[in-house]
């Protein structure tokens, strides 16, 4: 009887069938010659459900159509013909087409933006086409330029480092496969403002004045300027990583990203602004849809806006139709109807999540809350007039409780999987997190929209509630910070794979000049060297959560380098109580200069290592100090580097150069130190210099990874070096060609990978 008494919500039904057609297509896709029979097949299969319709084959039937819209959507696209044509190389080529996204400035002064072609030149041939390209160019573009631009197209960089956001990967899902590169300001021409989809275009013009408004008197509060405009308006590209990352760790993202509780919000004060105006309840649902949807354009038109407005509106929607909406039915409609625009969106990991946080509020939240209640509910059957002392007045703000805490629980443990797949982490706090600062940003919300409605009208009321919304934003983010520094708060776990029984891995980051290589042994994790700023924050931070790196035991300096030593700051910051290294030589370098003082304002004690030291990394792994000799100085960093020799048991030894060059090589050679070594990591010397004939007789390496780039001309492994070693039976991962490299060593064997090309070489390869 119960089972009968559920209502019915057929597009859960419908949505569910979409998602596993697209699945079915993307495993096992249709051949070209067979879409079209499919189509002719799957259009009789409509006609006849249309004469005889049955529940199991209408299912059956919109599971076929998404398995077949998502063979079209996913075959000989426009863009994929494009760069088919165009190959794998580099080429230089016009471009003319109007911007479709908002452009993202970076400090660097070049603006990303997707431009949708109307035609290219290239070898003085003109082809039209409506491919959709992502630009970098040192201009100032706005939304619907239409533009003439010089650049070069190339393909677009798959990740090189393990735990490296895959952009390749999530361009080619929107049909985009192809970078235009265009250097100067002067190779871009605008043709006309004003271009492109006029609604998006009112949009954007729209965000752009709702900034302005709601940061009116805010200028000297650039972090809160941010911060609004990430909460209000999703503009998360503008909020600083500083203040982002807390509230990832803490679990209150979300609050950057437009959806329920904001488009909540803008419906519930838009119903109460029809109710003052004495509106009917169907004329204030025909208003505030259009406004709802309007609103998700104006945010950015992100998959988490778009469900929370096309659920919005049909629950609205019920008003005017006078039927009453189901909250799930509503998200799978939303679903669905998503799914019917793009069937990429399936893999997007905005709308998997976006979609399994709701559905699981919508489906656990209320027994949870009915299970929370028992331990601190009254009697249900008890009239609250007869509740007495402190209980009349507590009962409210235990039900409010439950009523968050069963929320937060049920929306925690529908990111939990996903956010454990795709982030790698787990954040306990944010069960406690979100109970407090919800209900802030609530009250953020609803001021900024007071301060929109008023900045027209009267523009000083406007600036008092931004100076109100001043003081709940710094509450708020100094509260998330505070929770992010709370032990055991937040844990990132190493992405799932098959147990390895290792004596040691190491990986060695592809930093471009840079390096950061990474020690993993027993329980110790040791870096030796952790890049510059940029690539700590892009790559090396970002690899060490993907390897679950919630400590490191000790970080070792090997030079004055700014691209082996900018990111110790940041670093700190991450692991304050790492172990610290730092190459005594004295350098020129202002940076390690800079972070030698923050040593002493932090009163971080570091060890000085010198040749004829050693220090264990764990029972069966020593590391051995082979240059610099003490109180060893020279004009030239590279040359005062660390070179460390690593002995793993009796499986093998590694010698990390950094960026040695002859003269240090010399010096080695002339204290008749036991070189011999299995493996070599090694940088390039700022003279091109290094790895010469005598060392490599010495050293005797079966495998050599070095860095090498094609700018500038000395960071790049030359032609007659590689050949050289391909006689000597060497092998060489140069990590242009093989991204980051990651060893794994066993008791009595080794092995190398590159996660770019996916080679391996083992010890035991002759």
């Amino acid at each position: 009887m119960k089972l009968l008494s559920v209502p019915r919500q057929p597009f859960v039904g419908l949505a569910l069938m979409a998602a596993i057609g697209i699945i079915a297509a993307e495993i096992l896709p249709l051949p070209s010659a067979a879409v079209i029979p499919t189509a002719i097949i799957l259009a009789l299969c409509i006609v006849g459900l249309a004469c005889r319709p049955t529940l199991l084959a209408t299912y059956a039937i919109v599971g076929a159509g998404f398995f077949l819209l998502h063979n079209f959507h996913t075959r000989s696209t426009q863009g994929q013909q494009l760069a088919d044509e165009l190959g794998t190389k580099p080429r230089v080529l016009t471009a003319t087409g109007s911007v479709i996204s908002e452009p993202k400035a970076a400090a660097s002064g070049f603006a990303t933006f997707l431009l949708k072609l109307k035609s290219i030149e290239l070898e003085g041939r003109n082809q039209p086409t409506h491919a959709v390209w992502q630009v970098r160019w040192n201009g100032t573009p706005e939304f619907g330029d239409e533009l003439k631009l010089f650049g070069t197209a190339e393909p677009i960089a798959p990740p090189r480092n393990p735990g490296e956001f895959d952009m390749r990967s999530y361009l080619a899902r929107r049909d985009v496969h192809r970078m235009l590169f265009v250097r100067y300001p002067e190779d871009g021409t605008l043709i006309r403002h004003g271009g492109g989809n006029p609604i998006l275009r009112a949009a954007q013009k729209s965000r752009t004045w709702m900034q302005n408004a709601l940061c009116r008197g805010l200028e000297d509060a650039p972090e809160v300027q941010n911060f609004l405009s990430g909460i209000v308006l999703g503009l998360r590209h503008q909020t600083p990583e500083d203040i982002e990352e807390p509230f990832q760790q803490t679990g209150t993202l979300h609050l950057f990203a437009v959806a329920g509780l904001h488009v909540g919000i803008v419906a519930a004060l838009l119903w109460m602004l029809a109710t003052v105006a004495g509106l009917s309840r169907k004329s204030a649902a025909v208003l505030i849809i259009p406004m709802l949807l309007f609103y998700a354009a104006v945010t950015g038109l992100h998959i988490s806006s778009i469900r929370a407005a096309v659920m919005a509106s049909i629950m609205i929607g019920g008003f005017f139709f006078e039927r009453k909406a189901f909250l799930f039915n509503s998200l799978a409609a939303a679903a669905f109807f998503l799914l019917c625009w793009n069937t990429n969106e399936l893999f997007s990991t905005g709308f998997q999540l976006s979609f399994a946080v709701v559905g699981a509020i919508v489906l656990f939240a209320d027994p949870i809350f009915v299970f929370l209640q028992r331990w601190v509910g009254v009697d249900p059957f008890l009239p609250r007039s007869l509740l007495r002392g402190p209980r009349r007045w507590l009962h409210p703000g235990y039900e409010w409780l439950c009523r968050g805490a069963s929320v937060s629980l049920a929306a925690w443990a529908g990111s939990l999987p996903l956010v454990l797949w795709y982030f790698h982490l787990v954040t306990p706090i944010s069960l406690l997190a979100n109970l407090v600062v919800v209900p802030l940003a609530f009250f953020v919300l609803a001021i900024a929209l007071l301060s929109l409605i008023s900045a027209p009208i009267l523009p000083w009321l406007a600036v008092i509630f931004n100076n109100a919304n001043w003081a709940l934003a710094t509450l708020v983010i100094g509260i998330v910070h505070l929770f992010a520094q709370i032990p055991g708060g937040h844990f990132y776990i190493e992405q799932p794979h098959w147990p390895e029984k290792l004596a040691a891995k190491i990986t060695v980051l592809d930093l471009g000049a840079g390096a950061a290589i990474h020690l993993r042994t027993g329980n110790a994790g040791w870096l030796f060297d952790c890049g510059s700023e940029l690539s700590y924050q892009r790559v090396a931070r970002e690899y060490l959560h993907w390897a679950g790196a919630n400590r490191l035991s000790g970080l070792l300096l090997t030079h004055g380098d700014a691209l082996h030593l900018g990111g110790t700051a940041q670093l700190l910051d991450d692991f304050p109580r790492v172990h610290l290294a730092d190459n005594p030589s004295p350098d020129r370098s202002t940076i390690h200069r800079r972070l030698q003082r923050l040593f002493q304002q932090r009163r971080i004690k570091t060890d000085t290592l010198a040749a004829g030291e050693s220090f264990r990394l764990s029972h069966n792994v020593t590391a051995n100090v082979l240059f610099p000799p003490p109180g060893f100085s020279s004009l030239i960093a590279d040359d005062q580097a660390y070179v460390i020799h690593l002995l793993i048991g009796s499986a093998a030894s590694i010698l990390f150069m950094s960026d040695s060059g002859i003269k240090t090589e010399q010096r080695l050679l002339a204290s008749h130190l036991n070189l011999r070594s299995d493996i070599i990591v090694k940088g390039q010397h700022h003279s091109g210099q290094s790895g010469s004939e005598a060392f490599l007789d010495a050293a005797r390496p079966r495998l050599i990874i070095a860095t090498s780039r094609d700018f500038p001309v000395h960071e790049r492994i030359s032609d007659t070096w590689a050949e050289n070693l391909h006689r000597r039976g060497v092998k060489l991962f140069r990590q242009d060609q093989a991204g980051a490299v990651i060893l794994r060593f066993g008791h009595d064997s080794w092995e190398a990978e590159s996660y770019l090309t996916g080679e391996i070489f083992r010890s035991t390869n002759q």
